[in-house]
């Protein structure tokens, strides 16, 4: 079997790939890319309860934060630390077990203000490594335990001066000998409070309202009255790319059909179609990132970035007499060993009020994801509809209401596995939209099943099924995604390599 030679001539490299992602979470309110950040610091006095008495304790709290943003859109504080300065009266518990070293794990509550509107956030597992305490006798102050990790992200709904402000923080302690033995005990958890009420934001956001249409109404399982239910997808939600042709999705349904048509009187046989050799297999890898509407909660999701391996043309189809070449590939999601994407920590305020925080993992189950390629070759412009299907599952973790735990279990997740649909479309003649090897982007829709295994001694589902979960088996979960070009492994010194991460489109 071998390849038409007139049309490869013509033909641009129909690499075949999908960013195969789906809405992620209804826990992570609507998003958009920061365009100014700053670095935010401000010290603030705490009282610590140790076991010897109260300590004075001064706390710089440390992160890069955008100056302003948008309603809905997600800020991700960066370069996060918490330095806490012990001083030498509350190291003296510490030296009495004949420790050398101390280390400690943080938790900050972070108060996010704007208006009347007020929701904590939880930045927990900031970790201190470990430091050696002054010997007794000697004029050191103390010493400085620097915390630092990720944290959750935030989203302000209305719009004003919003800010991020340090709360209560409490420290978990661990000390270790000169031999580097744990300590007996080996850890003491202390909890601090501000030592005044003087207002100390970490930082103060200018909010304006978003300039993008509204979000989808969220409702119970049956609309509420007055409201209609949301429409269909549309068959290409998004606006045509600069420079596509924007009749280009419909092209490619009427010249296919036309000629599969013509093609009913013609001779068997006249017109085979061409599969070409394995050979033509290859891998890449690239990133994908963007956002995912969550109806039920008013909002949208930030996704990725989620990298991603790609076995190309697993099928490759040129069939000449209906002028068109349809590619299959496969994508791999691939984090830390696992087919997932990244976890992702966020706070929302859950049924409108309540501020809740917690993390969500998308899991790739069953096969790789499938993406189909379909290009019309009879037209100048080479017209390519790309579709790519993926079947997920999403899974709650540290789960926090209002600051308090809520132990939602091992195995919180939805009660099967769901199917997300992307569709992209482009043109090789001149380059435009998406392209799989150039990238571009890609929307879709998803269906939230209901939730299971959630809860320890009592059953959540239904509270989880009710918060995120779609109405009925409707796929309402709008998706967007941007690709980054290919980084295939046939030109890895080329420009893609190693693959980038792209800016997410709105």
């Amino acid at each position: 079997m071998t390849v038409d030679a007139r049309a490869a001539a013509r033909r641009p490299l129909h690499l075949a790939l999908g960013g195969a992602l789906v809405v992620a979470t209804a826990l992570i309110p609507s998003a958009e890319s920061v365009a100014a950040d700053q670095t935010s610091e401000v010290t603030i006095p705490y009282t610590c309860q140790f076991p010897s008495g109260p300590e004075k304790v001064d706390v710089a709290v440390k992160a890069v934060l955008p100056v302003s943003a948008r309603t809905e859109e997600t800020i991700r504080p960066g370069d996060v630390s918490v330095d806490v300065s012990l001083a030498r009266s509350a190291l003296t518990q510490f030296t009495a077990l004949e420790a050398a070293t101390l280390s400690a794990v943080a938790e900050l509550t972070v108060r996010n203000t704007v208006g009347e509107h007020t929701a904590d956030a939880s930045w927990q597992q900031l970790e201190a490594p470990a430091v050696a305490l002054p010997p007794e006798g000697e004029d050191e102050d103390g010493v400085v335990l620097a915390a630092t990790g990720d944290v959750p992200s935030v989203a302000f709904g209305s719009p004003g001066r919003a800010t991020i402000a340090p709360a209560a923080l409490s420290l978990t302690l661990a000390s270790f000998t000169e031999d580097g033995a744990p300590t007996t005990p080996p850890e003491l958890t202390v909890v601090c409070e501000r030592a005044d009420d003087e207002e100390r934001p970490l930082a103060e956001i200018t909010v304006r309202d978003s300039a993008g249409p509204p979000a989808p109404t969220p409702g119970p399982t049956d609309p509420a009255p007055g409201k209609e239910e949301p429409a269909e997808p549309p068959e290409q939600p998004s606006p045509p790319a600069p420079g596509l042709d924007p009749d280009a999705h419909r092209k490619i349904d009427d010249l296919t059909d036309a000629r599969l048509d013509a093609l009913d009187d013609a001779d068997p046989g006249s017109c085979p179609i061409e599969i070409p050799p394995e050979w033509v297999m290859t891998t890449a890898e690239t990133y994908a990132a963007g956002y995912a509407n969550a109806v039920k909660l008013d909002g949208a999701a930030a996704l990725g970035p989620a990298f991603m391996k790609v076995v190309l043309n697993k099928r490759y189809i040129n069939d000449s007499c209906a002028s068109t070449v349809d590619v299959t590939s496969e994508v791999e999601f691939a984090y830390e060993g696992k087919r997932q994407l990244p976890p992702t920590k966020a706070t929302f305020l859950s049924y409108g009020f309540m501020p809740t925080t917690a993390t969500m993992v998308l899991e790739q189950v069953g096969p790789p994801a499938v993406v189909q390629t379909h290009t019309v070759t009879n037209t100048p412009t080479y017209p390519e509809e790309s579709t790519v299907t993926a079947q997920l599952s999403m899974r709650l973790y540290d789960v926090k209401v209002n600051g308090v735990p809520l132990d939602v279990g091992p195995d919180c997740r939805t009660e099967r596995s769901f199917e997300q649909v992307l569709k992209g479309y482009g043109q090789s003649y001149p380059p435009a939209g998406y392209l799989v090897a150039t990238g571009g982007n890609l929307t879709g829709y998803a269906h939230i099943p209901p939730f299971k295994g959630c809860g320890v001694g009592e059953n959540l589902d239904p509270l989880f099924t009710s918060a995120i979960s779609s109405v009925g088996k409707k796929a309402d979960n709008y998706t967007k995604m941007t690709q980054a070009p290919l980084c295939v492994a046939t030109n890895p010194d080329g420009p893609d390599c190693p693959p980038k991460v792209p800016k997410p489109e709105r």
